[in-house]
């Protein structure tokens, strides 16, 4: 096995921070491994550096709101507006006696640039703050509030649930900062889950957030058909995870994220926005009477081809970069420039942190950057995590195609 299907394999069974044992890493990963979080202002030279200018140009950047950026923290002191957040974080997360959750919780820490994990939500806040003030100042990052696990009779499940961040608490946060948005999370089995809709809608909330693995949803239930025409009179879209999701065990909810069960949603007429392009894993093509497994985003390509949808279907490209993604998706993606109008930028914030997962080395040696982008990528990752993520996407290329300034410029997409 290669040092690249390792080192990829690692990352597909959760184990990140096994990267950094890795000899001989190098030739995939040439920065630190972990986060340096920088304070001070990014160096004027890469400021003005031509690969920056290349990246930012031609995009309206009033335009670009970052539809898939986490919000973290635990809940143990008062948030940055001196109020409990209400985040929940399961204990499994933050225990040893869970060695390989233990240690994804370290690298999401760092990553976020939490030095005190007792003063999680705070510092969270004010490292993307900080972010956001070395970032061109007219862009928007959109806080994604999550819900619980819930069972099939609409209870919330905390033991198997990995966290949960309030929609009150994104929405108190959006409130408190122009440059905020955010996406509201309600489970669709609650009992109260269309009086929850109609809240979040009230409060600001631009869209549904769903995770259906961690979350235990079936996207294809005819006994959703009510909270769909519920989005569909607020005019929410749904941005919803397909593909592996490498938080949950166990093949009964992996199932639950075939982009195949999203038929239901389209069919009826909601705005579905496909997290990660559905990116990573595998699923059984229900649609064929072999029943034989094809990739998740096999199942996506055939979703975007259907014509009845090319008005109501987009996907997003947040961690279609990481190590464990297919090149050659990406370069579908590239190539592809008939479904750019139906893309959205978007980070996957925090884990442009997670050093190791994001190789610029690798992308240029897969042909996807330019080779002396690499340096200058690594350093402003240094800095702004952030920034780094939204000019690797900017800056990857296949035979001359790269994504157009449309994919960058999401706001249409939650007016």
């Amino acid at each position: 096995m290669n040092r690249r299907l390792f080192i990829k394999r690692l990352v597909q069974t959760g184990t990140v921070s096994s990267v950094a044992s890795v000899a001989g890493c190098q030739y995939l990963f040439n920065g630190s491994f972990r986060n340096p979080c920088l304070s001070a202002e990014i160096p004027q030279a890469l400021v003005e550096n031509p690969l920056m200018t290349k990246a930012l140009d031609g995009i309206d950047l009033s335009k670009l709101w970052d539809c898939h950026f986490h919000l973290v923290g635990n809940g143990e002191t008062a948030a940055i507006d001196s109020q409990p957040s209400g985040v929940w974080v399961n204990s499994k997360m933050q225990s040893w006696r869970n060695p390989t959750q233990r240690i994804q919780y370290g690298f999401y820490l760092n990553a976020s640039c939490i030095e005190e994990p007792k003063l999680a939500d705070s510092q969270y806040m004010l490292r993307v703050n900080h972010l956001l003030n070395q970032s061109p100042q007219s862009v928007k990052v959109m806080l994604l509030a999550f819900d619980y696990h819930h069972n099939d009779r609409g209870e919330q499940d905390k033991n198997l649930s990995t966290f949960y961040v309030p929609n009150e608490y994104a929405a108190r946060l959006a409130k408190m900062n122009p440059r905020l948005e955010w996406i509201a999370s309600v489970h669709p089995y609650r009992e109260d889950a269309i009086e929850a809709l109609e809240w979040c809608h009230q409060n600001g909330a631009k869209a549904i957030k769903w995770l259906p693995p961690a979350m235990n949803i079936d996207p294809g239930s005819a006994r959703l058909a009510s909270f769909y025409d519920k989005l569909i009179s607020l005019n929410m879209p749904l941005l919803t995870h397909a593909g592996d999701e490498k938080a949950v065990h166990g093949e009964e909810y992996q199932n639950l994220a075939n982009p195949l069960r999203l038929r239901a949603p389209l069919e009826r007429g909601v705005k579905v926005i496909v997290a990660h392009c559905a990116s990573l894993g595998e699923n059984v093509d229900t649609e064929s009477p072999s029943g034989r497994k094809r990739s998740n985003f096999e199942l996506f390509t055939r979703l975007m081809n259907t014509p009845e949808y090319r008005t109501n279907l987009l996907g997003d490209i947040s961690a279609i970069n990481l190590v464990n993604r297919e090149p050659e998706d990406i370069k579908k993606l590239l190539s592809n420039q008939e479904w750019h109008e139906r893309l959205l930028y978007a980070s996957d914030y925090p884990l442009p942190g997670v050093m190791p997962i994001i190789s610029p080395r690798l992308l240029a040696r897969q042909g996807l950057i330019e080779s002396e982008a690499v340096s200058f990528l690594n350093q402003v990752r240094e800095h702004n995590a952030w920034l780094f993520d939204l000019l690797v996407k900017r800056l990857m290329s296949h035979q001359g195609a790269k994504f157009q300034p449309s994919v960058f410029e999401t706001s249409r997409h939650f007016s």
